[in-house]
């Protein structure tokens, strides 16, 4: 498989997952009270937001890489 192909291929699954997805979750914990032999932790749920407009420019940025890998041959 051609390197143009194959990089084609990869921006066609990561555009698709982050049409899927729009975005990407993680949590934190941090300690919020610490005296003496108390301690309280909290977890915090974030997100990075990942624009819909992302995930369609890697979709066709891979069509197209897979369109011109195959002219090549």
């Amino acid at each position: 498989m051609k390197p143009v192909v194959l990089v084609g291929v990869i921006l066609i699954i990561l555009g698709t997952i982050a049409l899927a997805y729009e975005g990407i979750t993680y949590t934190t914990s941090r300690t919020v009270i610490d005296v003496g032999p108390i301690k309280a932790r909290v977890e915090e749920k974030r997100r990075i937001p990942l624009p819909p407009v992302l995930g369609a420019l890697a979709l066709v940025g891979g069509i197209a890489l897979i369109i011109v890998g195959a002219r090549a041959s």
